[in-house]
This record gives structure tokens, C-alpha cells and sequence, in this order.
């Protein structure tokens, strides 16, 4: 927080977010927990929406197939190139998130593209399966158990077509997220972010910043494993240049940081992925109030 009064600012609106509940009615709690509406919002052309059914998982799975495997620098192994679907374990317990194009060339099968997708754990669901996917990289556990009265959620396989990298697609994604965030109750998002490129010395300027700038305080800090751990404190902080250190961030991890992300303790290398991997910790408390304003406090400016 910057001070005082957007700290108030922000509290006012985190408790329109979870009202108190205490001594509320039964019928209460199932209002409050009515379903999601299959739409979560409109932006022009491009809905934000819940994948249904498992064939538009296969689809969301698809995208990030196209973005991480065909375009980009993961390795696929046979199952994934036979499938041309990124795809594991854990898909079936996520909630994945689509952004669809309603003015796109439907396929021929006359379904509109996919064009951005997350997938979403909710620690609940987590718990009863073995854990985040996140855990494989982080000691996520000593997270959760400091904050025991809170309520995760993981955010992960974020990723958009390259013509939809816009502000727009991003927008209504996160107006998704925010959607889902508000309907269960949810305190803190975690999940990992990446850096294309498996080399932290050619990383040294952006993952030190995030070190000296973004590092979590000590209440919410979480560490990468020490066998995966590698070091992001390459240069000093006097030897930075923060303006140079922003230019070669991730649009998504500078977007975690401008929301009021946290950065984890240590960076984690993931070879089938060709990435460098940073934890980002943001607490709904956390975030600026400024965009709880812009997205509504109630998720209601792109709403259907």
C-alpha cells in the first residue's frame, strides 16, 4: 500500500467483495453461491466464459497446444504431438477459463476459436487431489499454512493467440477471473509466471528487479524448492536500471505487478517448457483499489 487512506480505500471494497456472513441464514449462503452464469462477460465481439463440457476443454487444451508447443519453445513428447493438446492431471479438476471470438471463421464443425484461456484451482478442489500444479516448483504448503483462514486459488496455462494479445483480450480475462474470485469467496491468488528462455544469466536484469522491487514481504513469501531453486538476486539493486529492468518483463508478469502481485523467493527452471519460472502471490487485499474500481466491485462492467 502507498498509504494510509488507499489502504482504507481498498478494505471498504474488500469487504463488498465477502460480506460478513456471521449469523447469516442458510438461504443466504445458497444465494450467495448461485451458479455462475455460463457468460461471464461480453467486451465487442470477444465472450468471456466457463468451459462447459469436455469438448471445450479439448479446445482451451488446443490453444495452449498451438501457443506453447507450435509456436513456442515447449517439447512435446509423443502423446502430446499425436494429441495436439496440452493437456494432464490436472485439467480435470481445473475450471478453465475461454475467451471466444463470435466475429472469427467458425471451424468446420461450426464452433468459434478459442483465442485466450486460464485454468483455475480452487485450494478446496486442490487439497482432495494432491496439491497445485504450482507445488511442483514451490513450497506452496508453508504459504497456505500461515494463512490457514484464507482461500487460494491457482491461476495457471495462461495464454492468447498472437493477434488477440491486445488489452481488450487481457481485460476481459481478468474480468473472468474476477468474476470467479467475487462468487467463491476467494483471498489469494497464486500461480507461476515465466520468462521464455532457460539461461538466468541472460535473465539477470528483470529477475533481479523483481527481487529488489517485487520481492513478497515476509508474511507472504513462499520459495522455490531448493533442488529446482536458482537465484534471482544476480545484480545489486544500485545497478539496476528499473526503466530498462520493465522493458524486458513479461506483459503478464508486469500486469501481476501494476494489480498488486507479490514475486516468490527464487526463480525455478522449466525445461519441457523453455521458460524461467517466478512464483506471483496476490492477496485480494493486495490488489489496487483503482482496479477494483475499474472492474466494479460487483464484476459488473463487462457483464452479459
Amino acid at each position: 500500500m502507498q498509504n494510509g487512506e488507499l489502504a482504507r480505500s481498498t478494505q471498504r471494497l474488500i469487504r463488498l467483495l465477502r460480506p460478513e456472513t456471521i449469523g447469516a441464514t442458510a438461504q443466504a449462503a445458497i444465494t450467495w453461491f448461485k451458479p455462475l452464469p455460463v457468460t461471464l462477460g461480453r467486451l465487442g465481439t470477444l465472450e468471456v466464459r466457463l468451459a462447459q463440457e469436455k469438448r471445450e476443454v479439448r479446445r482451451a487444451q488446443k490453444l495452449r497446444y498451438r501457443v506453447f508447443y507450435r509456436d513456442g519453445t515447449a517439447i512435446a513428447d509423443a502423446a502430446t504431438l499425436l494429441a495436439r493438446r496440452d493437456k494432464d492431471g490436472f485439467d480435470r479438476i481445473c475450471d478453465h477459463l475461454m475467451v471466444i471470438d463470435h466475429a472469427a471463421k467458425p471451424s468446420m464443425r461450426g464452433r468459434l476459436p478459442v483465442v485466450g484461456t486460464y485454468r483455475l484451482l480452487r485450494q478446496e478442489v486442490a487439497e482432495r487431489n494432491g496439491g497445485f500444479y504450482t507445488e511442483n516448483e514451490f513450497d506452496i504448503s508453508s504459504l497456505t499454512d500461515r494463512h490457514a483462514g484464507l482461500r487460494f486459488l491457482e491461476l495457471g496455462r495462461s495464454c492468447v493467440l498472437p493477434r488477440y494479445r491486445t488489452k481488450r483480450t487481457v481485460e476481459l480475462l481478468w474480468h473472468g477471473i474476477w468474476a470467479y474470485v467475487r462468487q467463491h469467496r476467494l483471498d489469494v491468488m497464486i500461480g507461476c509466471a515465466s520468462f521464455e528462455g532457460t539461461d538466468p544469466d541472460r535473465l539477470a536484469l528483470p529477475l533481479s528487479f523483481l527481487h529488489h522491487y517485487a520481492q513478497a514481504p515476509a508474511a507472504w513469501r513462499a520459495s522455490a524448492h531448493p533442488s529446482r531453486r536458482i537465484e534471482m538476486n544476480r545484480m545489486a539493486k544500485e545497478a539496476i536500471n528499473p526503466k530498462a529492468a520493465l522493458h524486458e518483463l513479461p506483459p503478464l508478469i508486469k500486469g501481476y505487478l501494476r494489480l498488486g502481485a507479490f514475486i516468490g523467493d527464487g526463480a525455478v527452471i522449466d525445461h519441457q517448457f523453455g521458460t524461467t519460472d517466478v512464483l506471483i502471490v496476490m492477496p485480494v487485499s493486495a490488489i489496487s483499489a483503482r482496479y477494483i474500481e475499474h472492474f466494479g466491485a460487483d464484476a459488473s462492467r463487462h457483464a452479459a
